[in-house]
């Protein structure tokens, strides 16, 4: 079985308990989780605004 990526495992933790976070929030989560430098550039290029899980993963892939 393959490990998930790391955006992946940030994301399922971080929406456990929650439909929608705002930007802010993942971006404040991301620096607590200390993800690496790469996805933590990306989650701070995340627009503002509020995010379901797919949402939030569809727009990060992206960046």
């Amino acid at each position: 079985m393959t490990e998930p990526n790391p955006l992946d495992a940030f994301l399922d933790e971080l929406y456990r308990g929650h439909e929608r976070l705002t930007s802010g929030d993942i971006q404040r989560s991301a620096i607590s989780a200390d993800l690496p430098a790469d996805l933590l550039t990306r989650v701070d290029a995340l627009p503002e605004g509020e995010y379901a899980q797919d949402e939030a993963a569809e727009a990060l892939q992206s960046l």
